[in-house]
């Protein structure tokens, strides 16, 4: 209410302007509201006359303050009339105006008209007004299965500082679900549409506040950040990469979520929730991928024809108001559809826009990413944006690429259009890279042969050289000495073998035969093994572990006396034809002594291995 009494004090005040606008009228206007996406479009075709005796070249547009704030689009073209041949229709110049003597509530652009309009002559336009964030959710929060509703607001009567002799507003919505609206004289409900009007001689600055309270299915799609990064590569394709993050602009989510409920009936239980957007892409896009934070996502789904393909993308998770995602999208397009040459430079040309339907852009960042070399850059966008130049560094850059970066706020579909980016590249610097790559595989090449033909080793008569000589030969000899352990100890198994075999066969025979064969073996090691011991003990190198080496031998040769003096045991009891009772109480402590004893050779065994 505060906003409509300030703007009528304003108006009041404008009433007495004396500001040359009366000396054009309005003869007709016909307005058209566009509520069936979030992206709320007003489309007004105006006819106005000179009715002064001055020639008038300049129209003027009004906007009250509420809605300029959200205004993201404006356009203007001469209305060609009913049957005439559409094509594209050159756009009237405008520029932002605040006449002397004007309402500070509201906000002024100026249009300017092909040609001055002398006394009596008429000019009809069509004037085009985008805006973004203008509906309001109300209830502004709702539960998993309330329907959202929206409010729009605006004026039955067109707001001009021109006298408007004849006008008609329609507004269209998504459908026939209308909670409430304002009803005035002239006003009615045709399906989908409300209609007001015709008004007939309405003063300067007329303005009957009307709002629309009705059911908002679609999704009220925002992302709060974008950035488009186009990367050129002259070798053939165009790399388009957009960083996405998306939030639900509508009423907030009330109480918990139910992931069940919603599985179960997704269209009850997530009436104000979106799970998918559509991206149209030209028909040729390649190498398509979709993935967030967490890795690749395998929900999208694709298919095309011959004229654009569409992909359909589908977040991890449903979106409620209030909710956020984000995620990569990322494709390659083919380069000569949109890298083309002109006076000595080549331009790029192509979409500012994303190719998502519907998605309003709170800050839309796309970045032109130029081959290394590139210079005298320049710029072409047919509408106002933020505009500066770094550099990136890719494989095999020297000084980096250099990056155009533009910057567009509340942007809008309205905003896909194509934009131009010139600048000159020599042709001989597509031969860097690939020579780069040349040099470097021959310079790695060169010095693996460099390498393996040179000697790298430490000097022999340097103390280090010697060190490590010595510990060498003192591990070679450890492994001897192993080696030699654990072959006496399978000759103490083989005689415990011979053993089992005798209790078995009884052949006494064999079994002294096995002995005598060990006995044999165990001499032999043990030559072997006496200059080793006699090197290991006169090594500096193996004074830390010297004591284990003679404790092993020690260990071992105690094992070989009781495995001996156990093997006589047995085979004498057997020439005495005892029996077996007798022969284990024999041997008994023979071999708790000898299984002790094995135990204690096994772990000195596994320490000389850790040597």
């Amino acid at each position: 209410m505060g906003f409509r009494l300030d703007l009528l004090f304003f108006l009041s005040i404008a009433l007495l302007s004396s500001y040359v606008v009366a000396d054009l009228a309005v003869t007709k206007v016909d307005r058209r509201i566009d509520l069936t996406s979030h992206i709320v479009r007003i489309t007004s075709t105006v006819k106005v006359e000179n009715d002064g005796d001055d020639h008038v070249s300049t129209f003027l547009v009004a906007f009250p303050d509420h809605q300029a704030k959200h205004l993201a689009f404006l356009s203007a073209s001469q209305n060609e009339g009913r049957g005439k041949t559409k094509g594209p229709r050159a756009s009237l110049s405008i520029e932002a105006s605040q006449p002397e003597g004007m309402p500070s509530a509201l906000s002024f652009y100026s249009i300017t008209l092909p040609k001055g309009l002398a006394n009596g002559e008429t000019f009809t336009l069509d004037i085009f007004a985008v805006f973004a964030h203008i509906l309001k959710p109300f209830p502004e929060q709702v539960t998993q299965g309330d329907f959202q509703l929206v409010l729009f607001q605006d004026s039955a009567y067109y707001l001009s500082p021109y006298t408007v002799k004849t006008q008609t507003l329609t507004v269209k919505l998504p459908d026939a679900r209308i909670e409430s609206y304002t009803k005035l004289e002239k006003s009615k409900v045709q399906g989908s549409e409300l209609k007001y009007g015709p008004y007939e001689n309405q003063p300067p600055f007329s303005y009957t506040p009307i709002v629309v309270h009705y059911e908002f299915r679609k999704p009220l799609a925002v992302a709060q950040r974008l950035v488009r990064e186009i990367e050129i590569s002259h070798w053939g394709n165009v790399q388009i990469t957009e960083h996405y993050n998306i939030i639900h602009g509508g009423a907030h989510l009330k109480g918990e979520f139910s992931r069940l409920d919603y599985q179960v009936n997704p269209q009850a239980k997530g009436a104000s929730a979106f799970s998918r957007l559509v991206a149209k892409l030209p028909p040729m896009v390649r190498s398509m991928y979709y993935r967030d934070e967490i890795g690749n996502i395998s929900t999208s789904r694709v298919w095309g024809d011959s004229k654009k393909t569409e992909v359909e993308i589908e977040p991890r998770y449903p979106l409620f108001g209030g909710w956020k995602t984000f995620f990569t999208f990322g494709y390659s397009l083919p380069l000569k559809d949109y890298l083309f040459q002109s006076e000595g430079k080549r331009f790029l040309n192509i979409s500012f826009g994303i190719p998502i339907d519907e998605l309003l852009i709170e800050e839309l960042i796309v970045k032109v990413v130029l081959p290394e070399g590139s210079k005298d850059i320049s710029v072409s966008v047919p509408f106002p944006v933020e505009q500066w130049q770094e550099t990136k560094l890719s494989h095999l850059d020297i000084v980096g690429r250099p990056v155009v970066a533009l910057r567009k706020t509340n942007a809008v579909p309205e905003h896909n259009q194509h934009f131009q980016v010139y600048y000159r590249f020599n042709s001989l610097s597509l031969l860097r890279e690939p020579l780069m790559l040349i040099l470097g595989f021959f310079f790695l090449f060169v010095a693996c042969i460099v390498y393996t033909h040179t000697d790298l080793s430490i000097s022999k008569s340097s103390p280090s050289y010697l060190a490590k000589l010595q510990w060498d030969e003192v591990q070679a000899v450890v492994q001897q000495l192993e080696n030699i352990v654990n072959r006496r100890l399978m000759i103490y198994d083989k005689l415990e073998v011979s053993l089992r075999d005798l209790s078995r066969t009884g052949n006494i025979q064999a079994c002294k035969t096995a002995r005598k064969t060990a006995d044999s073996l165990l001499k032999e090691l043990s030559k072997e093994l006496k200059p080793l011991l006699t090197f290991l003990q006169s090594s500096p190198q193996a004074a830390r572990f010297f004591s284990k080496v003679d404790e092993l031998v020690a260990k071992e040769r105690e094992l070989q006396e009781k495995l001996i003096a156990k093997h006589s045991i047995v085979v004498d009891c057997y020439e005495k034809k005892l029996n077996g009772r007798e022969i284990e109480n024999r041997i008994a402590l023979h071999q708790q002594k000898i299984t002790a004893l094995r135990q204690e050779v096994d772990d000195l065994v596994e320490f000389i291995e850790g040597i």
